[in-house]
């Protein structure tokens, strides 16, 4: 279970304060999957980094009863200098799963050949977002978090390999997914909810979301 209570989150611009989450209360029980619909510009990434911890409340408690992803896509926890092979090694014993196993499943997805001994600074995007996403399917998570889809890869190997596993995992474990485009999360959820205005609308159907959406972004 992921659960927000009266969460509060906000920044200053230097003109403004931009409110992301104000006093917002949901939650997301394991088994559930959720489609977050949000525009561009109105903290998607930052309530992501929330749930995966990265980001702390200003007010309110986030209580996470079961294991959960870091973003997809997100670099933080990958050190530029070091090779694709000397980061997964380091992550898999940071959560206790056997380093040979979490390198061979990378190397497998990626399909970076040379590349991936050698420093993940030296990647392209779509190099780096390959191989987070590899990673992240490497590691066994109740909740994986997604930020705006599939990483652009134009591996086409790749895209088909990691679809396939990702609609796998979608049978057995839970995704909260928060994109800008109501497509991105069909694929994924049944339920939805809005983000808008600091607040989170919940909804039963993402067809129920997308009224509401629709109705936001078109005015």
């Amino acid at each position: 279970m992921l659960e927000f209570a009266n969460v509060s989150k906000s920044f200053w611009t230097g003109t403004q304060r931009k409110v992301i989450l104000d006093r917002v209360s949901f939650r997301v029980e394991v088994g559930h999957s959720l489609g977050i619909l949000a525009p561009n510009g109105t903290g998607k990434t930052t309530l992501i980094r929330m749930m995966a911890g990265l980001e702390k409340p200003d007010e309110g408690t986030i209580t996470r009863n079961c294991k959960i992803s870091f973003p997809l896509g997100f670099m933080g926890g990958v050190v530029g200098k070091h090779t694709a092979m000397e980061n997964c090694r380091y992550i898999a014993r940071l959560y206790g799963i056997d380093p040979d196993y979490v390198e061979a499943f990378c190397r497998w997805l990626c399909g970076l050949e040379e590349y991936f001994d050698m420093p993940v600074g030296t990647y392209s995007s779509g190099m780096k977002a390959r191989f987070t996403f590899a990673l992240m399917l490497a590691l066994d998570f109740d909740i994986y978090l997604i930020d705006e889809g599939m990483p652009s890869a134009t591996d086409a190997e790749f895209n088909r390999k990691a679809g396939d596993l990702l609609r796998e995992r979608l049978e057995r474990t839970t995704v909260i997914i928060v994109s800008h485009q109501p497509a991105t999360l069909e694929r994924f959820a049944r339920s939805a909810a809005v983000l808008r205005n600091g607040q989170l609308y919940m909804f039963d159907t993402l067809e129920e979301a997308k009224v509401l959406y629709d109705y936001e972004t078109e005015g």
